[in-house]
């Protein structure tokens, strides 16, 4: 069976934490950040685990198959 080639994208946005869950940046906190509060940008710091149902799918575009 051939190697599973990475999505480099995916790659660059997913981390993979110690217990193998796959762990991602959260959205929202680029630019606009004069309108958001002071406590939902601090909130935006933490990174979030991905979501069961989502993660087969991210883990085949990181490589790691499913």
């Amino acid at each position: 069976m051939p190697k599973l080639k990475t999505n480099k994208g995916a790659a660059k946005r997913l981390r993979i934490t110690k217990s193998g869950r796959l762990k991602r940046g959260s959205p929202g906190k680029r630019h606009l950040t004069g309108g958001k509060s002071r406590k939902r940008i601090r909130r935006l710091r933490k990174s979030k685990l991905i979501s069961k149902s989502v993660e087969r799918r991210m883990r085949r575009l990181r490589g790691l198959g499913g």
